[in-house]
């Protein structure tokens, strides 16, 4: 279906013109209509199917004919999501579909300037995408009231409504007005998320274009078993040969579950002469930042996160997504390899699966519905892993003085030498702290 068929104004088809957009995807052709008519709506859609556009598309256009404007410290419509990344692509998006219709976009997360965030809703926006943690920081401190907001939407839900963030959640909710619309989108959805959201949804439409937990149909999926300690040699043989069995690795996605595992990563391939960058919570903002954009660019090809990258990644051309470790929760899964095989393209994911992670994998195809093709380890194999242990991984290279303060800096730990004046004696030699208890009679 062509976008102009769905009831949008005349300023969002222009941006959409202007990013030669003009078929909607599945999820966009039956939530569009549903959402101008100002109802909630739950969608259920695989990963890298359009949900960002699906529920901004018509979001900006309701607020364009309500034809009001933002109060100062308010906002209009919220959209909440669980990773800074994230949110900044779906700001980028807003910014994008809004560009003829004069809306105010603004993002508020953790790990940049909270001066910033204040000025930026100081006198009032549309469109705010935000992170939970710092919003309620902004709340809390009287800099923003969500009093006005129209439109309240959770992308990813079903994280959003996780433990994790359930009562930052909740607590928002009671900020917002009773009257509002609600959007929930996400690729998964199990049943007890499910019966959650209904406690936030007011009568809801449902679209659902696939079933839930389903992953993208252009993606080839294998997998291979090895011991826990063999795969890094048989990561680096992949990449060193730079093909796989099914195609050529033109941007790699690598998934480990813990940030210590993602930094290990990095420095074992760094010292087999393969460059790779990581991104993870424990990175300041500026690094997450730059590490993303020199993996778009394709300046570093190769790309180590944990499954802080796997909601809020959204680089063209992902030609494959490795999952170094299997994910614990099998939902997960879903989410790290819809990074690859997006806006209709195709892709490949492999997993490396060890023996204790046997019972990830059959919790993956339970809830995927899928059985995975298993793929042997290559023919020389043992050869080349022995010669790769046998290599030592080489020490990060010494970063120029300045460079590592100005990452101090944007720590906030910039620490200043101590100076250290040596005490000289008469003779003009420094004095030990013997020979000073000495002269003092202590000695």
């Amino acid at each position: 279906m062509q976008f102009e068929q769905l009831g949008l104004s005349q300023p969002v088809l222009q941006a959409l013109a202007l990013k030669e957009y003009d078929t909607a995807t599945p999820i966009q052709a039956q939530a569009i209509p549903t959402l101008l008519k100002g109802r909630d709506l739950l969608g259920i859609a695989q990963t890298g199917t359009g949900k960002t556009a699906a529920f901004m598309l018509p979001s900006i256009d309701r607020l364009v004919k309500a034809d009001k404007r933002p109060q100062p410290r308010s906002c209009r419509m919220l959209v909440l999501a669980p990773t800074r990344e994230l949110a900044s692509q779906i700001a980028e998006s807003a910014r994008a579909y809004s560009r003829f219709s004069h809306l105010s976009v603004a993002t508020v997360f953790g790990g940049t300037s909270i001066g910033r965030n204040k000025q930026d809703v100081a006198r009032g926006v549309d469109v705010l995408v935000a992170t939970p943690g710092r919003l309620i920081d902004l709340v809390e401190q009287g800099f923003l009231s969500l009093s006005k907001v129209e439109i309240l939407v959770l992308d990813e839900a079903d994280q959003m409504l996780d433990l994790g963030f359930i009562h930052a959640l909740k607590a928002i909710v009671r900020l917002l007005p009773a009257k509002r619309q609600s959007l929930f989108f996400s690729a998964t959805m199990p049943k007890t998320i499910r019966d959650l959201a209904d406690r936030f949804l007011t009568d809801p439409a449902e679209v659902s274009v696939a079933p839930a937990a389903t992953t993208a149909e252009r993606v080839d999926q294998y997998v291979t078993f090895c011991q826990q300690a063999e795969k890094q040699a048989l990561l680096t043989i992949m990449l060193r040969a730079g093909f796989s069995e099914r195609g050529t690795m033109d941007r790699v996605l690598i998934f480990t579950r813990t940030k210590h595992g993602a930094d290990r990563v990095v420095k074992l391939l760094a010292g087999n002469g393969i460059a790779a960058n990581a991104i993870h919570g424990n990175k300041s903002q500026p690094q997450r930042e730059r590490a993303l954009a020199a993996f778009r660019s394709g300046e570093v090809k190769i790309l180590i996160a944990t499954d802080i990258a796997a909601r809020g990644i959204d680089v063209s051309g992902v030609s494959h997504v490795i999952n170094f470790e299997l994910p614990n929760v099998a939902e997960q899964y879903v989410h790290r390899i819809g990074r690859t095989a997006r806006a209709g393209a195709a892709g490949v994911a492999i997993a490396f699966c060890a023996e204790d992670e046997r019972a990830y994998l059959k919790g993956i195809e339970k809830l995927t519905r899928q059985r995975i093709e298993v793929v042997p380890l290559p023919a020389n194999f043992l050869a080349e892993a022995e010669r790769i242990k046998s290599t030592r991984a080489a020490a990060p290279a010494a970063r120029p003085q300045s460079a590592a303060a100005g990452e101090e800096r944007e720590r906030g730990r910039v620490r200043r030498p101590r100076s250290r004046r040596p005490n000289f004696g008469s003779a003009g030699a420094p004095k030990s702290n013997r020979a000073r208890r000495r002269a003092s009679g202590r000695g």
